[in-house]
């Protein structure tokens, strides 16, 4: 290997720092598993990096993370390769919760410094991503597996040359790059939990390639549904025959829930392959492509409330829930790279196609209607997210003084979930009913039981290019001129239709199971008819068009003292508008345009109070917009919280303003402490609350007036010789790695008595409706810990790891009217991950141990009044562990 990858490593994520703007084709080598430098080992060569938009050339001499975050002008986190791969980690999201001050809540959503997944902006190789996600524009980070990462950049100060929506922090993943040498390497691991593994679960048979991740065809659209959809007609005119659509809608494959007592262990496999070629004199082409595959279960036995009092003392829904998940994720991953001179052209397609198969049966009771009667609730679904990406970068030296970084990206996102089905059955338990004793479903909306299905779709583009000029006319001054562009177009649509028994149907019928309950023949005989739930506004269009443009220099003011400064002028246009699929259309007002312009200043003033001492201030304006799932007024339901969300056409921007002073010591090699301080104003700052409607409980969005946020962050990193500790070769090359991170955090509504409030199809409009003065923001903890420990060879590959993790009780929305807001208690969560390479037959093998949730921390939310207590979800996660290989040829 001419180069350590840990070098490499490093070269992509100086790269990364340069912005949106480009990140550099530096050369990769092979993600083997390669032993870590040692403390003081030098590399085999100084490489000279030149970031644009950071206005400062860096010398690199090899040694892992030589101060990067030191080096560039702005406050930044890194993960290397070597830091992703001593997590463990499976997605990047996983891995990102171990950086100091970030979070990560649901299925992969980062908050940095306590402030929600809207204020993130992710970056893939510089360029931005559309999300699969319904309503929503923030790709989760779980969708990337560490695999294909490189290494992932988080800048919490902002700088110009990002994007103006850039609240916490920007977080900008950098695919693997072009080798320098031909290499193979094969991977798999094998685990489980023990909540889920060899246990009892549920599952339902979907179709014969399921395991896959795709469907063979079972879950398209079916033909009757599939015209009618066409048609433009209306169910409710009454023209519309529906029993040939509600005779094809539920079947065995798709409705009959069965049992698993075994449910099988989780599996995953990767292959990533490279090589590079001489082209010309001196030209280089380099390869590079991986292949990833997992399939894993997770069950989860949750307890489910909601409450119908203030204080709580009242159940309106009380409910205990087995959640069977199996998710299949299928990745690859194709990059070109060319280099010649001091240019590069770098190509790079990414897929991930992310499926999620659920089945879910709850038994409980609801407090209205029949509160003596017990329900059971049936649902089966399949999700499928998926992501195609391709870029073209292309770095230009056109003088010695005079550089150009040109990019172009096109990024298409999916999400289809066909026939997400419910039931649910009613046992009356009353001894004057003669079926008192047994489960009926009379198909009447929900007071002897109910039947629905419903099928969404999501696609989305987004078409992004930009271009930076750098001009260094001396070597203490450098000005960057840059240009970024962006088109997101998203059509989303979910049409939900229940079925409808007439009022003389038969108990002993409504005994059956859904997929015979509904089966053609009992649809026709009965005259079961089927309402069309949605149809005001059953599908939405979305775009954001965004022009930015900045100017940004960096200048060496004196020996000891730096400024980065610039400012940048974005322009954007947001619309939401209902698609009109029906002949007769609605009017319909649930739209929204937002055509605004900001100028987002921003400065960072670095003061070198010694040689490896350093002090920064920066300051800055910036921007955050409504997401499309919180502007667009329909129902969503999101199966990992088990909650329904409903968007808000009347959000408008918020503004922040950021201010931060931080204080570094870079005492050894890959060693450092540092102390920040920061502080963020936000006008119009957007917040989730709870509502309820025909006894669901729905969560949507409002712009509170405005919020203050401030906290502390302490970090530190440390080795340890452990020469000196005991006798032998075992001790003479191991040391010890010490990695502490603590963020302190508060945050603060501001709500005056006759501030407004904007909620559409609601009277309510004053802001103390919906947000209470003095109340923390949604996603804030106040306190969240990192902690790594562990032993690791300076010479060969050897690593063992604890990892610490502490979040305190952070609030995921405000309750209903007069309730107190609803609690996530993350707790404390303890990991261990040991890496060890062996050599057999002259090949490197790496194995991999993995035990997770050591502390058996359960999943809990919940809402508290007194000794009065509500579960929104809670549920044991369980202790988790896995064992792998990989080997590289």
């Amino acid at each position: 290997m001419s180069r350590p990858l840990q070098l490499a490593s490093l070269l992509l994520i100086s790269s990364s720092l340069v912005a949106p703007a480009m990140v550099r084709a530096q050369s990769a080598a092979p993600p083997a598993a390669a032993s870590p430098p040692a403390a003081d080992v030098p590399a085999e060569e100084s490489v000279d990096i030149s970031i644009p938009g950071a206005n400062e050339d860096i010398v690199v001499t090899g040694r892992r993370n030589a101060n990067i975050a030191k080096s560039v002008p702005q406050v930044v986190s890194v993960l290397s390769s070597a830091d992703i791969a001593r997590t463990g980690e499976g997605d990047i999201a996983g891995a990102l919760s171990h950086v100091t001050g970030l979070s990560v809540v649901g299925n992969g959503f980062v908050y940095v410094r306590g402030l929600g997944d809207r204020y993130s902006l992710a970056l893939l190789n510089g360029s931005p991503l559309p999300s699969p996600e319904p309503l929503r524009r923030v790709v989760p980070l779980d969708l990337f597996p560490t695999s294909v990462i490189s290494s992932t950049l988080v800048q919490k100060s902002y700088s110009v040359n990002f994007p103006g929506e850039f609240g916490g922090g920007v977080i900008n993943l950098t695919t693997k790059a072009i080798p320098q040498e031909r290499f193979i390497t094969i991977g798999g691991a094998i685990g489980g939990d023990t909540v889920t593994t060899n246990g009892l679960g549920y599952t339902y048979f979907g179709s014969p390639t399921d395991p896959t991740g795709f469907d063979n065809g079972t879950r398209s659209t079916p033909p009757a549904l599939a015209a009618y959809l066409a048609s433009g007609e209306r169910i409710s005119t009454g023209a519309v025959d529906t029993k040939p659509i509600a005779g094809e809608l539920v079947n065995a494959r798709n409705a009959l829930v069965q049992r698993n007592r075994h449910i099988p262990a989780n599996t995953s496999a990767t292959l990533t392959a490279g090589d590079s070629y001489d082209v010309g004199n001196d030209g280089t082409l380099g390869v590079i492509a991986t292949l990833g595959y997992s399939n894993t279960w997770r069950t989860r036995d949750a307890i489910q409330q909601t409450a119908s009092s203030a204080d709580l003392s009242q159940k309106e829904l009380d409910f205990q829930r087995v959640i069977t998940d199996n998710r299949i994720i299928v990745n690859g991953l194709l990059g070109v790279g060319y280099e010649w001179d001091e240019n590069k052209l770098r190509w790079t397609n990414l897929f991930i196609r992310d499926t999620l198969k659920q089945a879910r049966i709850g038994i409980g009771q609801r407090a209205t209607g029949a509160p003596n009667a017990t329900l059971q609730q049936q649902d089966t679904a399949w999700y499928a997210r998926q992501l195609f990406n391709t870029q073209l970068t292309g770095e230009f030296e056109l003088t010695p003084e005079l550089s150009l970084d040109m990019r172009g990206a096109y990024a298409n996102s999916r999400r289809d979930a066909p026939a997400e089905l419910s039931f649910e059955y009613l046992r009356s338990n009353s001894e004057q009913d003669p079926f008192g004793a047994q489960f009926i479903n009379r198909l009447n909306n929900g007071q002897q039981g109910l039947a629905s299905a419903t099928y969404s779709k999501l696609n989305e583009n987004l078409w992004s290019g930009g271009a930076d000029l750098s001009y260094k006319p001396i070597d203490a001054v450098t000005a960057t001129l840059g240009y970024a562009y962006s088109d997101t177009s998203r059509r989303t649509e979910r049409r939900e239709f229940q079925f409808i028994a007439p009022s003389d149907f038969p108990r002993g019928v409504a005994m059956l199971r859904p997929d015979l309950l509904l089966q053609p023949s009992v649809i026709d005989y009965y005259n079961i008819a089927l309402v069309d739930v949605n149809e005001a506004n059953p599908v939405f269009d979305a775009r954001l068009r965004i022009h930015g443009a900045y100017g940004q220099i960096q200048a060496e003011l004196t020996p000891t003292l730096s400024l980065n400064a610039g400012v940048r002028y974005e322009t954007a246009k947001q619309t939401v508008t209902p698609v009109q699929v029906f002949k007769e259309p609605t009017a319909s007002l649930a739209e929204t345009l937002l055509d605004r312009s900001y100028w987002l200043p921003a400065a960072t003033l670095t003061w070198e109070l010694a040689d490896r001492m350093q002090v920064r201030l920066n300051a800055s304006k910036t921007l955050a917009r409504p997401q499309f799932r919180e502007l667009i007024f329909q129902n969503y339901f999101d199966p990992e919280s088990n909650r329904l969300y409903r968007g808000n056409p009347l959000l408008t921007d918020s503004q922040l303003f950021n201010a931060e002073a931080r204080y570094e010591w870079y005492f050894g090699t890959d060693e450092q402490l540092s102390v920040a301080g920061f502080f963020k104003r936000i006008d119009n700052p957007i917040e989730s609350f709870v509502s309820f409607s025909d006894n669901l409980v729905i969560t949507s969005f409002a712009n509170a007036p405005k919020a203050d946020l401030y906290g502390v962050e302490l970090e530190t990193q440390k080795y340890f010789d452990l020469a000196d500790v005991g006798k032998g070769a075992f001790w003479a090359s191991r040391r010890a790695l010490l990695i502490a991170n603590y963020t302190y955090t508060q945050s603060k509504l501001k709500v005056g008595p006759n501030d407004p409030v904007a909620v559409f199809a609601s009277a309510a409009n004053l802001a103390t409706d919906y947000f209470r003065d003095g109340a923390p923001l949604t996603g804030q903890s106040d306190h969240l810990v990192n902690l790594q420990f562990g032993l690791q060879d300076s010479e060969r590959l050897s690593q063992q790891t604890f990892l610490l993790s502490y979040a305190s009780n952070r609030v995921t929305s405000r309750g209903g009217p007069g309730q107190p807001d609803i609690i996530e208690k993350p707790g404390f969560r303890l990991d261990f991950v040991a890496r060890q390479g062996i050599e057999v037959s002259g090949k490197t093998i790496e194995l991999k141990l993995e035990v997770r949730n050591i502390t058996a921390t359960k999943n809990q939310e919940f809402q508290q009044s007194g000794d009065n207590r509500i579960f929104f979800n809670l549920w044991d996660v369980g202790v988790s562990g896995s064992i792998g290989a990989s080997i590289n040829f």
